[in-house]
């Protein structure tokens, strides 16, 4: 295996950054990956509003651990591990639903909704020693919420959720701000797979410079429905920012001219629609100020949050996950992200924006799966051996397309990767 050390050249006087391709190609590169980053940092497990009511649950694969999201009887959300403390088999086999206890199908062995072991057949065939208490469902070494967002870390030693974030935090608060009464997940959950390494999707959910060139078809669209392409440039020009937030996160923020279904309304969405969205934005000003209100209902921005959570806020807001399965092969998992008080005409318009765009059958997001598979394609000439992410690499302020947001993510992943052991800072007494 080639040397961590080498894996990244990050030259700030010269403005050069380069990645080893064998970063995207190396199962010994994979490894490490899970031992260092997806077993230390947290991950993004689900939304608080997937469970509603007590006995709801989600049952998913959360950074290679089976698991299951649920809202127990005393109301609290909880993450516990799916497998059974008695032989190990999984206790939950259904992807969603509403029960009071889950039971293992091996040894009926039945728990509660709060995790708890509440019947073991033939329990008085065990000695004194045995205790329902120790044999409860496991849970992640730590598990925390921000905002309705549930995240969660395999390490006990890890700072606390609310470090970890850092700078991410101020956007999730312009996304779970978009509601007075909160946000939810629309039923349903988009998933497919790409033959590509899953740092290519970190790179291209926040890549400006690929956008014109890939999502032509996208583009070409919206200028037959009415939109002005024209305006499109100036629009971006006048309000863009690339940010590092801190710990590997990082976001790209701008404004479009094609509207946005929380307050901002555009022709293409219909003049019957017009005074509804002029009574929203109303609504944001009072809350929150003209200033403020602006950037909730005006602005975009595509948040990635180290390692694998990238929250698309922009024509319609999506949340995106995506684990690897070998080197070459990462499975995706997406769900659209709402006001719970949204209109039926608002909410209607937003999952046809989110499907036009971001679906896996929609416009962009086959062009893009297709880009990535092409780039690990590419990879098979091992005698290019580097790929280049300098661009704006010495400008004072990066623009959108430049590409200060991929250069924060490989640096994080890059200390973590070649630090002689994984830092464990201490979570505060």
């Amino acid at each position: 295996m080639e040397k961590a050390s080498n894996y990244i050249i990050d030259d700030q006087e010269a403005g050069l950054f380069r990645v080893n391709r064998r970063v995207f190609t190396d199962p010994e590169c994979l490894q490490e990956e899970r031992k260092r980053i997806f077993s230390h940092c947290w991950i993004y497990a689900g939304h608080e509003s997937e469970v509603p009511h007590a006995g709801d649950y989600q049952s998913r694969t959360v950074a290679g651990h089976p698991i299951i999201l649920v809202r127990g009887d005393d109301s609290v959300v909880r993450v516990l591990l799916n497998t059974c403390t008695h032989r190990g088999a999984m206790v939950c086999r259904q992807k969603r639903g509403s029960a009071k206890t889950f039971q293992c199908p091996y040894h009926s062995w039945t728990y509660n909704s709060r995790g708890q072991l509440i019947g073991v057949p033939g329990e008085d065939s065990y000695s004194t020693a045995f205790s329902r208490d120790e044999m409860a469902l496991a849970s992640p070494a730590q598990v925390d919420n921000y905002r309705g967002f549930v995240f969660v870390c395999f390490d006990p030693e890890a700072q606390g959720l609310h470090d970890y974030l850092a700078g991410a935090r101020e956007y999730l608060d312009l996304v779970a701000d978009q509601s007075e009464l909160g946000m939810r997940i629309v039923p349903g959950q988009q998933s497919y797979s790409a033959r590509a390494n899953w740092k290519l999707l970190v790179e291209n959910s926040y890549d400006g410079y690929h956008g014109l060139s890939t999502h032509q078809r996208y583009f070409g669209f919206l200028g037959d429905v009415g939109i002005d392409m024209r305006a499109q440039d100036a629009a971006i020009r006048s309000h863009q920012k690339v940010v590092n937030l801190g710990n590997g996160h990082a976001v790209i923020e701008y404004q479009v001219p094609w509207g946005r279904p929380i307050a901002d309304w555009v022709p293409s969405f219909g003049e019957h629609r017009k005074a509804h969205f002029q009574e929203l934005r109303r609504r944001f000003d009072e809350r929150f100020g003209k200033e403020r209100a602006w950037r909730i209902c005006e602005t975009s921005r595509n948040l990635g949050i180290f390692p694998n959570l990238v929250i698309n806020d922009i024509m319609a807001v999506t949340i995106r996950t995506f684990y690897p399965v070998a080197p070459d092969y990462m499975e995706i998992n997406a769900w659209a992200l709402a006001p719970l008080d949204e209109s039926a005409d608002n909410s209607a318009l937003r999952l046809d924006n989110f499907l036009t765009f971001l679906g896996p059958g929609g416009f962009a997001t086959p062009d893009d799966v297709e880009m990535l598979e092409s780039c690990q394609r590419g990879f098979l000439n091992r005698e290019v051996g580097w790929s280049d992410i300098s661009r704006g690499m010495k400008r004072e302020h990066p623009s959108l397309t430049d590409e200060l947001q991929m250069r924060t993510f490989w640096r994080r992943w890059n200390q973590l990767m070649t630090e002689p052991k994984v830092r464990r800072a201490r979570k505060a007494a």
